[in-house]
């Protein structure tokens, strides 16, 4: 985004769109203050400009008809302290689209532009407000769906991970100012040059590479905390795939009839269990002859099993082992995967035993009715105690990065470990200084201090307008 772009005063709707109690225009920008002036109207004489940080009551105004649109409180927060940097009014109307849009449309007519999806955090970000890793955790802490997202999203905003980043940095700075005083007084030093190139490499080695090596090995717990643990059922057609998703989400949300091939496509909903948000998924039923609209089902549902953390295969306790579940158990041997023993209120033609014999399974075998509330709260507890506590190890991760942040961790770590091996066998300081300054411009892209405008739009682009 070019400096004509920063320079401008910007607004946008900040609460979503819909009958309601309350709904706020953000206006941020040099002009934010006149635009306030321009359409409002205070109830009570107040001083010029008004005070910052106070709530004011009184209307906002057409300027060209004089007609009054809604009755508000609005405040003026004076930069920097403000969530920008920047001067920002907040009008607090009433919410619902007529008035939201007509005030929206006034202080448009009035010099601002529409913000681009996350440009106030972008803006807050450009002006010091946040690091980058803050301004990401606005977006998990928006998108948060359990506490234990919600927690993890609350510390990196708090800047504890970019604290962390800085410290790691400070590290490496540090070995990079002792490098180049060597290479500066090397002539004067060659007697201990090995025994000073060793003792980078130990520091390293020792102080910190395992703190990074740890971050990056923990990402899928972390990435398990931030969006939820991602689980498909898969079964033959009428296994009771929908019931058990029905039963776990609390809600019919899935059509269920005894018509074979009733689920054509991937049905998604959630549950929370033990603080994490559980992703899971309804597929269509697996079997060797469908129709050409069930096949492309079938295709999802293969391509969702790929995608997923953990596989339930939900095989029908009343009907025989057959080909289709042959093929089911090929598909899903290489996942997660827990198996489900439905129907246990039926005549029992298959039981734990015959699955164990038929294809070697060590996989967990959970026998319930998934029309059985006290069954359904047996395999929730199971789900907690089996899973999602073998995932975090009884441990939770310190941060939870995302992608980009265990990429930039990963290109540090590789830096570092080529840093070490240079130091210990080709004694060059010119090539371990250059492995150590690689490191440092990783971390610094995770806490935005380098980063191209091309990943910041990818950032800011998963915002909403308004954030």
């Amino acid at each position: 985004m070019d400096n004509a772009c920063r320079s401008e005063t910007i607004c946008a709707i900040a609460t979503p769109i819909g009958i309601g109690g309350i709904g706020i225009i953000k206006i941020s920008g040099p002009d934010a203050l006149i635009l306030l002036q321009k359409i409002f109207r205070p109830a009570r004489a107040t001083s010029i400009p008004p005070p910052s940080h106070k709530l004011i009551y009184g209307w906002i105004v057409d300027p060209k008809t004089g007609n009054l649109i809604d009755e508000v409180l609005a405040s003026y927060m004076a930069r920097p302290r403000s969530y920008t940097g920047e001067d920002v009014v907040e009008i607090n109307c009433h919410s619902g689209y007529a008035v939201l849009r007509r005030i929206l449309d006034l202080v448009l007519a009035h010099g601002a532009r529409l913000a681009r999806p996350g440009e106030f955090t972008l803006r807050a970000f450009w002006h010091g407000r946040l690091d980058l890793s803050q301004a990401e955790a606005v977006l998990d802490l928006i998108h948060a769906r359990s506490d234990k997202a919600l927690e993890a999203a609350g510390k990196q905003l708090r800047k504890g991970f970019g604290e962390q980043v800085l410290r790691w940095r400070e590290d490496v700075l540090e070995l990079e100012a002792q490098l180049e005083a060597f290479m500066d007084f090397s002539e004067d030093l060659e007697a201990e040059d090995a025994s000073a190139l060793e003792a980078v490499a130990h520091h390293v080695e020792r102080n910190v590479l395992p703190a990074l090596r740890r971050i990056v090995d923990r990402y899928e717990q972390a990435r398990v905390l931030r969006e939820g643990l991602s689980m498909v059922l898969v079964g033959k057609p009428n296994v009771g795939k929908s019931s058990l998703l029905n039963a776990l989400v609390g809600q019919e949300r899935a059509i269920v009839t005894p018509i074979a091939g009733t689920t054509r496509d991937v049905i998604e909903d959630g549950f929370l269990v033990g603080g994490v948000w559980v992703r899971v998924l309804d597929t269509a039923g697996i079997r060797e002859k469908p129709d050409m609209i069930e096949s492309l089902g079938i295709e999802r549902t293969l391509r969702s099993v790929e995608e997923a953390d953990v596989v339930v295969w939900i095989v029908d306790q009343s009907r025989p082992l057959d080909a289709d579940d042959d093929r089911i158990e090929e598909k899903t041997r290489h996942k997660r995967r827990l198996v489900v023993l439905n129907k246990r209120d039926c005549p029992m033609e298959t039981n734990a035993e015959d699955l164990r014999a038929r294809y070697g399974l060590r996989d967990a075998i959970v026998p319930l009715c998934a029309h059985d509330p006290d069954d359904i709260e047996r395999w929730k507890r199971f789900l907690e105690t089996e899973v999602l506590e073998d995932i975090f190890l009884g441990l939770e991760p310190a941060f939870a990065v995302n992608a980009r942040h265990k990429e930039c961790l990963e290109r540090a770590v590789t830096a570092l470990e080529r840093a070490v091996q240079a130091a210990r066998t080709q004694g060059l300081p010119e090539l371990v200084s250059e492995d150590v300054r690689a490191a440092r411009a990783a971390l610094e892209e995770i806490l935005g201090l380098h980063v191209d405008d091309a990943v910041l739009d990818r950032i800011f682009a998963r915002f909403c307008i308004g954030k």
